[in-house]
């Protein structure tokens, strides 16, 4: 089953809803720490072969309907000269503070050359993955790289990173990200990523004036240069904590599908975006941490309530309101990504 276009119809003339979780190929999962066993995070992004494997991992156990390349989003970063390592979560040599630190970014080779083993990851996958499997490539939205690069990430009151709307450094992080960050995206189109998840965890930090007068220019330049070159993959743009009229202000034709956190009312965002966009989300992942008897429960309380609400679920990509935890339990994993195949039909 694919996500878009290529959805499952069943003998009994109903279609099923594809599913597929941010963070599927992670901690939790014992494929994932069997190869860590052996390695580190770092390589484990950077080796295209245990890149693929990582990936593979849930798509084998689970059966998820779309691999989500397993890399990370800030290594954009690294490539800008920032530095880059975890230990074990990541930290920066550098980060941009002061209006100042701008002129200490330094670009580090071409990115067509640093991004090439995100590409080769793509290409492995491709040959790996079924058919009927949707490959996602991901990258980090410039607003959520810059308060990495800033604030070393996205906790808090972002007061530093704010700053630099007014200060100059929000245009000028933009001005040298954005050629290195197109180019990350299209190396991994080019590898054969179907669809481009673009991540703004930091989002629905900003008020409303700010996201819509600094960041959603920068989504919009982002995803216009994106599709010329790449018409035909999909554009994911996952945003976090935003609420409902943020999302109606995005307005941008290059993006195909509208990822929501699960503070978010599934149905009316489905009601009102759905004619411009997929909607993408919205389960609770801490849910996922529930006893199994509660958490079928609630699984079948969510899909009975929505097919009450007349929806077009054909716009509806099921999946979590952010990625999988830690010590998320690995079999809540599997029997709730079963029962949105066997139950969850339009």
């Amino acid at each position: 089953m694919g996500l878009f276009n290529d959805r499952l119809k069943n003998e009994d003339g109903t279609t099923g809803v594809p599913v597929w979780f941010m963070r599927q190929a992670g901690r939790y999962h014992s494929h994932y720490q069997n190869i860590k066993k052996d390695s580190d995070f770092m390589t484990m992004c950077k080796d295209p072969l245990l890149a693929r494997d990582i990936t593979m991992g849930p798509i084998e156990d689970f059966d998820f309907d779309a691999a989500i390349l397993f890399s990370d989003l800030l290594f954009p970063l690294e490539q800008m000269g920032l530095g880059l390592k975890y230990a074990p979560g990541p930290q920066l040599d550098l980060k941009i503070d002061t209006p100042e630190k701008i002129k200490e970014i330094k670009i580090q080779v071409a990115p067509e050359i640093y991004y090439e083993f995100q590409k080769k990851a793509c290409e492995n996958l491709k040959k790996s993955l079924p058919s009927n499997k949707t490959l996602l490539g991901f990258v980090g939205a410039p607003w959520t790289l810059y308060t990495y690069a800033v604030d070393g990430g996205h906790s808090g009151n972002l007061i530093n990173p704010k700053k630099g709307f007014y200060d100059g450094r929000w245009q000028q992080f933009c001005e040298i990200l954005f050629p290195n960050l197109l180019e990350e995206m299209n190396q991994q189109a080019l590898g054969g990523a179907e669809a481009m998840c673009l991540f703004d965890t930091a989002a629905g930090e900003c008020t409303f004036e700010d996201y819509t007068q600094h960041i959603l220019p920068q989504i919009r330049k982002i995803t216009a240069s994106f599709k010329e070159s790449h018409p035909d993959v999909k554009v994911i743009y996952y945003s976090k904590l935003t609420h409902l009229n943020y999302l109606q202000a995005i307005e941008d034709k290059n993006i195909d599908v509208l990822g929501i956190d699960w503070r978010m009312d599934l149905s009316k965002a489905l009601k009102e975006l759905s004619g411009d966009y997929m909607i993408q989300g919205n389960f609770d992942p801490a849910h996922l941490h529930l006893p199994w008897p509660i958490l079928e429960e609630k699984l079948t309380s969510w899909w009975t309530g929505l097919k009450k609400d007349n929806l077009n679920f054909d716009r509806w990509i099921c999946g979590l309101g952010h990625g999988v935890l830690q010590l998320t339990p690995e079999e809540n994993v599997r029997k709730t990504v079963s029962l949105i195949h066997e139950r969850f039909r339009y």
